[in-house]
C-alpha cells in the first residue's frame, strides 16, 4: 500500500496552551474544519468529553476521529475513514513556543492509499496539503479572534448571458498568484482607461489549468467590455465567454479564504451534484473592488459552466 505523508505549519499569535486546549477538544473543530466548511449540512456527533467525534456527509464521506494522547507539545489522533473508502491515518498537532506569545503549530498526517490508487500518491498529498493550509488559516483566525471571516453561500444554477472581454493571460505559482493578479488587474484597468472601453459586467479570472503537484496555475484576468478594440498591446488578449448555465458557490470574506469556495465546488462536482462542461474553464467573479472594500466584505463567485 503506497504510504502518504502530509505536513503543514502556521504561526498562531497566542500562547501554546490556548492553541493546544482548542485542538484537544473536538467540540472546537467544526468552525475551522477545511472539509466541513464545504458541507455545512454534514452530520457531526461529538462525545461529551470532546475526545471523539464521528461525521457523515454526502461530500465529505464518513468517519471518526479520536484523541489518543495529549502531551506537553503534541496531540495525537486516530482518524478512520469509512466512506468513500476505508482507510486509517495517524494525525498529530505539534506545538513550539516562539516567544512573544506566538506558537508554531504543525499539522501532520501519515496514512496509506488503497493499492489501486498508487498513481494518485503525489496528487493526493498535494490536495490534502492544500486542505491543511486552508484549515490552518481558519484555525489561526478562530484561535486568535474567536471568528473566521469566511462564509459560503451555495447559490446553485443560474443563467450567464456571455461576454466579450479583454484580459491578461499568465502562468504563475500558487504562492505568488495574489501579487501577480493584483498587477494584472492594475494593468488591465489602465488599458481600459486608455482605450476608453465600456465595462459591461464584473471583473473575473478564468482558470485554465491547476497543477497541484508543481503548484502552478494558468489563468486569464479579464474584464467584459461592450466593444473589443482591434489593436491591443501584446501583453493583452481578447476573447469571448459563451452564454451558459453556471453553478456558483459564493464566498464572503478575504481572498485568502477563497480556497474554501473552490474546494466546495470541486467536492460538489465529484459528488455529481452538477456536471461541468468540459472545455469551459471555471471562473472567479469579483463583486467588489478590493481597493475600496474591507477584506471581510469582499464577495466572490466561483462558477462552473454546467450541462
Amino acid at each position: 500500500m503506497p504510504k502518504t505523508f502530509v505536513s503543514r505549519s502556521s504561526t498562531i499569535d497566542v500562547p501554546k496552551e490556548k492553541v493546544k486546549n482548542t485542538l484537544a477538544d473536538l467540540h472546537n473543530w467544526r468552525p475551522w474544519s477545511p472539509w466541513l466548511v464545504c458541507e455545512p449540512e454534514a452530520k457531526v456527533e461529538v462525545e461529551d468529553d470532546g475526545k471523539f467525534y464521528k461525521w457523515e456527509g454526502k461530500r465529505t464521506g464518513s468517519g471518526t476521529i479520536k484523541v489518543v494522547d495529549v502531551s506537553e507539545n503534541k496531540i495525537e489522533y486516530d482518524l478512520n475513514f469509512l466512506k468513500p473508502w476505508k482507510s486509517y491515518a495517524k494525525v498529530d498537532f505539534s506545538f513550539t513556543e516562539l516567544g512573544d506569545g506566538q506558537t508554531k503549530t504543525e499539522w501532520t498526517m501519515a496514512s496509506s492509499l488503497p493499492f489501486f490508487m498508487f498513481w494518485m500518491k503525489k496528487k493526493m498529498e498535494a490536495w490534502i496539503g492544500m486542505d491543511y493550509e486552508r484549515g490552518l488559516r481558519m484555525l489561526k483566525e478562530y484561535v486568535e479572534t474567536g471568528d473566521i471571516q469566511s462564509k459560503l453561500e451555495f447559490v446553485g444554477e443560474h443563467s450567464f448571458e456571455g461576454a466579450d472581454y479583454v484580459g491578461i493571460k499568465r502562468t504563475t505559482s500558487f504562492d505568488k498568484i495574489g501579487e501577480a493578479m493584483q498587477k494584472d488587474f492594475e494593468d488591465l484597468t489602465a488599458c481600459i482607461k486608455s482605450k476608453d472601453l465600456e465595462v459591461t459586467g464584473l471583473l473575473f479570472s478564468q482558470y485554465h489549468k491547476f497543477d497541484m503537484v508543481s503548484g502552478a496555475v494558468i489563468y486569464t484576468a479579464g474584464a467584459p467590455v461592450a466593444n473589443v478594440p482591434d489593436s491591443l498591446d501584446s501583453k493583452f488578449v481578447k476573447g469571448n465567454l459563451p452564454k451558459a448555465k453556471f453553478h456558483t458557490v459564493r464566498h464572503y470574506g478575504p481572498y485568502d479564504h477563497l480556497g474554501n469556495a473552490w474546494s466546495a465546488a470541486m467536492m460538489m462536482e465529484r459528488n455529481k451534484e452538477f456536471k461541468a462542461v468540459k472545455g469551459y474553464h471555471p471562473l472567479e467573479i469579483y463583486h467588489n473592488d478590493p481597493a475600496e472594500t474591507a477584506p471581510a466584505n469582499l464577495i466572490t463567485d466561483v462558477s462552473f459552466a454546467v450541462r
